[in-house]
């Protein structure tokens, strides 16, 4: 039996089902086939089935024992590959246009200003950047893995308004930026040791201390990823591990005021050092037991607890004290500042031009 004529489909109908119809025209069992093929009856099987592929030598043996030469066979197969590869995309298309309403919940629009995704008009195409971003095959999925549950994670002092896929976002740029960071892992000891050199930093301008900071930090297997902040995010910084030998540190400059910076890289130091690393700990949880471990931790790391409450009871707060107290003790004004506020011992606003602000990128 011979044929010139090809068959095309847009359904994905493996070419064993028109060898099956002639084989059985030529009143040949699928056994006499391989016998007379040479070949393992199993391996004709997966042929038949459409799991395996019609390669040119088995079209050239088809070609000897049906007589159907061996291009007809070979077209078949494309045609059958084409329109597998045709619903694929198709189906794709269609769960990426079911996924469009969650291009900006997942900050589409800031990923793109940084560069970290292309920049499409189509919201299809959105979609599918997203996906690549996140790794995922559907963006219904990213909730689902262990580095983002840590956003749907509710309590007392949780944050209103706080957007699950924002934050997956931003914890998102911080892994990457993590991955391609190569360092030395992580050792609990030698960052405690240099703790006093990052207070020391607390006195420098932003430009001057931020390279050297990540520096430090990744000598002791530290990522620090400054990441701007994202809205809904809500948050100033977090922590998580990759694996168990690269800690990640992420900040952001939200409210712009060095000493709240410094004293949330304190406060995520402490979480590093004090908690388990295979924790996602996303700050203003301000019930959680752990964040108030870290606070305490950032508190008297800044300012020895002694020396506060020496600085306390003299009772005096003037500029030219608290610039005296904070070179005593090898900190930032600011710092100072930012505290005696904190804790009501000044007015909101009284001292803040002793406070600076930063602009991190």
């Amino acid at each position: 039996m011979t044929t010139d004529s090809t068959m095309t489909t847009n359904l994905p109908i493996p070419p064993g089902e028109y060898l099956e119809e002639v084989i059985e025209s030529l009143g040949m069992s699928k056994g006499e086939l391989a016998k007379r093929m040479g070949r393992p009856a199993a391996k004709l099987s997966a042929i038949f089935g459409g799991d395996k592929a019609i390669t040119p030598d088995t079209a050239l043996q088809l070609e000897r024992v049906t007589g159907v030469p061996s291009h007809i066979w070979t077209g078949l197969e494309t045609e059958y590959r084409l329109a597998q590869a045709k619903q694929r995309a198709e189906e794709r298309a269609s769960q990426c246009a079911q996924e469009t309403h969650l291009v900006t919940r997942f900050c589409y629009r800031d990923l793109a200003n940084m560069k970290l995704v292309p920049i499409y008009s189509r919201a299809v195409d959105k979609v599918k950047a997203l996906q690549e971003f996140f790794g995922v095959m559907s963006l219904e999925q990213v909730l689902e893995m262990p580095r983002y549950r840590v956003a749907h994670r509710h309590g007392k002092g949780a944050p209103k308004g706080r957007s699950p896929e924002a934050v997956a976002a931003w914890l998102r740029v911080g892994e990457r930026a993590a991955m391609q960071t190569d360092c030395p892992a992580y050792d609990k000891s030698r960052l405690r040791g240099c703790l006093d050199d990052l207070r020391t930093m607390t006195r420098d301008k932003a430009q001057d201390f931020s390279d050297a900071l990540k520096y430090a930090l990744a000598e002791r297997g530290v990522v620090l990823v400054y990441c701007r902040h994202f809205p809904n995010t809500k948050a100033q910084g977090a922590t998580f591990f990759l694996g168990d030998e690269k800690a990640v540190l992420m900040l952001t400059a939200r409210y712009r005021w060095a000493d709240i910076f410094w004293f949330t890289l304190f406060h995520e130091l402490g979480h590093i050092l004090l908690h388990n690393p295979k924790d996602v700990i996303l700050e203003d949880f301000t019930e959680d037991a752990r964040e108030i471990e870290a606070d305490e931790f950032a508190r008297d790391t800044l300012i020895p607890p002694d020396e506060w409450d020496t600085f306390i009871e003299e009772e005096s707060f003037r500029p030219a004290s608290i610039v005296r107290f904070a070179r005593q003790i090898g900190i930032a004004p600011g710092i100072v500042v930012g505290r005696l506020q904190h804790e009501g011992w000044i007015d909101r606003g009284d001292g803040n031009d002793l406070r600076e602000q930063y602009v991190i990128q």
